[in-house]
């Protein structure tokens, strides 16, 4: 398509998108929600509240943090232990992730795609 071309089409959808535009400001139902909306935070400026201190007055329940004292659920579930076995020196490292200091030097020396060949579980 030719810069041309992409410049009318993009002109015709403003165009199309400026007409709405129009028709929604004269919708007097639109005006209402705005004229409410104005009129709520002056009104919640007033007396220092916020829109989730007005939640938490209407509806409690769904305000209710959790306390410091309980432990959140994980979403996540927890790593598998893995077990590598250097069959050069039968060195045994166990770990969880892949942030093992013998691990890496392994790595760095044989490569990792052999040091993950001696995963042994």
């Amino acid at each position: 398509m030719s810069r041309l071309a992409e410049y009318r089409k993009l002109e015709q959808q403003l165009a199309i998108q400026l007409a709405e535009l129009e028709s929604m400001k004269s919708d007097s139902s639109l005006k209402k929600e705005m004229e409410f909306e104005s009129k709520l935070r002056a009104l919640l400026g007033e007396y220092s509240y916020s829109l989730k201190d007005v939640i938490s007055l209407l509806d409690p329940q769904s305000a209710r943090r959790v306390p410091a004292s309980e432990p959140k659920a994980s979403s996540r579930k927890p790593r598998q232990v893995k077990t590598y076995k250097n069959p050069h020196s039968g060195e045994v490292v166990e770990t969880k992730g892949g942030n093992h200091r013998t691990l890496k030097q392994w790595k760095t020396e044989f490569g990792s795609d052999t040091v993950e060949s001696w995963l042994t579980n």
